[in-house]
Order: C-alpha cells, then structure tokens, then sequence
C-alpha cells in the first residue's frame, strides 16, 4: 500500500527577480511525498510549481488536489489523464513522485550519459531585470562565467535602454561569439512590437520570447510571419491542456520556436507532446525550468538530457536560492552538470 504526504515551502532567491509582470522576492512550491507503508524509509518525491501571473491554476488549486492525493492514494496514474490534466503543476509532481518511487527514491529518473556525469546539458546564461547598471554588470557576469547564449529579460526599465545594453554586447561581440536572446513575458504591444523587432534584428539577435501577451492569437500569427526576429512562444503554451488546443495554436500562429516549461504545461507526457506536434510542423523548441527547486530542476533535467539536445536550454536557475536543496547539479561555463559523486541532502523530507 501507498502512503501520502505533502510539504508547502517558500524558497528565498538570493536578490530581487526581476521580470515585466513585477519583481519576484519569494517562491511557493509544494512537494508530493510517498512511500510504501512496509518501506517507508524510501520516498519517492515530486514537485508542484505553479507560477503566479503565468500558470492558469492558484495555489488553492494545488492544495486541494494535494490533499485528495493523500487521501486517496489507490487512483494516481487513472488520475494523470484525468482531472490533474487542469492542474498542470500537480500532474508534473505526482508524474515525479511515482517514478522516483519506483527508483526507491534515487531520484535517478532517467539515467543517462548526463547523470553519469559525462554530457552535461548546454544552457543559456540568463540576465533578470534590474536597473540599467545592474543589468550591464549581469550580462558581463554571464559572459565571464563562460555562457555563451545569453538570455535577457526586456520589458521592465525602457526599451531604449534596454537596446542599449544589447548594443554594447555587440560591439564587443559578434552574434557568432554570442548568442543573444530576450524574453519579453509579453511586455509590448501589438502598436510597440513591429518597430521594436525591427531594432533587436539590427543587433542580431536569436530570439525573442513572448513579445505582445499570451492570447493575442491573430496579433502573433502575424508577428511571426513579418518578424526579423525570430519568435518564440512562451506563455502561450500555458492553459493548452488538450491536444487539439495546442495543434489549433501552432496551426494558426506558425511561431518559429516554441518554449516549454514542464511545470506549467503539465509534465513529461505534455511536454513530449508538444515537442512532437512542433516537430511535425518543423517548429523548433527548448526547455526551461520554472524557477521549480533542486527537486523538479532534476526531473525537467534528467528528461531533457534524453532527448539529445543541441541547442541551449533555459535550465540554469538552480542557483538562484539561498534555501535549495542541496543536489548533484551545478551550472558551469555554459552547462548543466550532474556529479553522480555529490550526494543528495534530503533532510527536509525526513522530518
């Protein structure tokens, strides 16, 4: 028989996150614990991470689900295709939670070159918001730590000084020395969009994130047709939870990349789908973790490494807490790593 427990906590970043829909001083996160009764020394674990201002679903949601989960163990993987599909983070968790149980709690989830520690996965460098001078210094931290694609979040302080800021890396750089991507959380508006993608492609730039808010299906499909920029679709995944959703947007909009975050698209299964129907319609794409912990960062790691990346994935936001979980992964010099030899602290989980 399987038992059941959850645990909310509150992750503390290590200074202000700054995004377009607001700084970010604070992080809620749930955990799904679960054991078999005659083994409950081995616990398998999941994370739940919604995003506040991007995912469809409230807290409330996730507690309610989390105590149904507990009380009633019996129906979990029914469960996975039925009602957790609304509650994408819950779905990623209890996904989580079953497969770590089912490696007795090794949190090997899908084993592979990259938790061998021989092929880390590559990784963008990515800037938060802040005020201009702060963001130069970031940049030049990214860069000097050995990044080289660079994400940076637009949106917040001016375009001008944003473009600004942009400028200087490239003329000091050339866009096959660095990568440069912006994320504009759909800062801008249908108005402001055209002109300012015409600036970014000036400066060479990869990619930009979500430029108008998600919803907007008829001012993206056109922005994605015109663009000297490339676009990637962000939060418009976010709220798809059917398959026919998700072909209706990338059959009507047509973005150039689209970008999945596991815990706010439901899980593995739903981001496996995406990537499918993406591929079909030879739409690229890349995974970003969600400001999730140690705990979810791994399984959103651990999966991607299976699918033989090339392109640098947005997965380097483990270090941003002064209060993670302690774990074998380490972004360094443009990468994430798994070091097999670094022990997992889960005392958390046993108190």
């Amino acid at each position: 028989m399987i038992a059941a427990r959850w645990i909310e906590r509150t992750l503390q970043p290590r200074f202000e996150l700054g995004t377009s829909k607001g700084p970010i001083n604070a992080r809620t996160v749930w955990y799904l614990l679960a054991w078999h009764t005659e083994r409950p020394e081995l616990i398998g674990i999941g994370e739940a991470a919604l995003f506040p201002g991007h995912s469809k679903e409230f807290p409330a949601d996730v507690r309610t689900k989390l105590i149904e989960l507990c009380a009633d163990t019996t129906n979990w993987q029914r469960r996975l295709n039925t009602d957790l599909i609304d509650v994408p983070s819950v779905r990623f968790a209890v996904e989580q939670c079953l497969r770590d149980l089912g490696v007795s709690g090794t949190k090997e989830l899908f084993p592979s070159a990259f938790t061998l520690g021989k092929e880390p996965i590559p990784i963008n460098g990515l800037v938060w918001m802040g005020d201009k001078a702060t963001m130069k210094q970031r940049i030049r931290e990214q860069i000097e730590k050995g990044f080289t694609t660079v994400k940076m979040k637009i949106g917040a302080i001016g375009i001008d000084d944003e473009l600004e800021l942009l400028r200087d890396v490239r003329s000091e750089f050339r866009a096959s020395d660095i990568t440069l991507r912006v994320d504009a959380n759909g800062a801008f508006s249908a108005q402001q969009a055209p002109d300012i993608l015409k600036r970014l492609a000036d400066l060479d730039v990869h990619s930009i994130e979500q430029p108008v808010h998600a919803g907007l299906y008829e001012v993206m499909a056109e922005l994605c047709e015109r663009s000297p920029v490339p676009i990637a679709l962000d939060e418009d995944l976010i709220g798809l939870n059917t398959r026919d959703a998700k072909v209706d947007l990338l059959d009507n909009v047509k973005p150039q990349y689209i970008v999945i975050k596991p815990s706010l698209v439901g899980g593995w299964v739903a981001t496996q789908e995406w990537i499918d129907l993406a591929k079909a319609r030879h739409i690229s794409w890349w995974i970003t973790s969600a400001l999730e912990s140690s705990i979810g960062l791994n399984a959103i790691a651990q999966y991607t490494a299976t699918l033989n990346v090339g392109m640098p994935q947005g997965l380097g936001t483990g270090s941003v807490y002064t209060n993670n979980i302690p774990s074998p992964l380490l972004a360094e010099r443009g990468a994430l790593h798994y070091r097999p030899e670094v022990a997992w602290d889960l005392s958390l989980f046993h108190q």
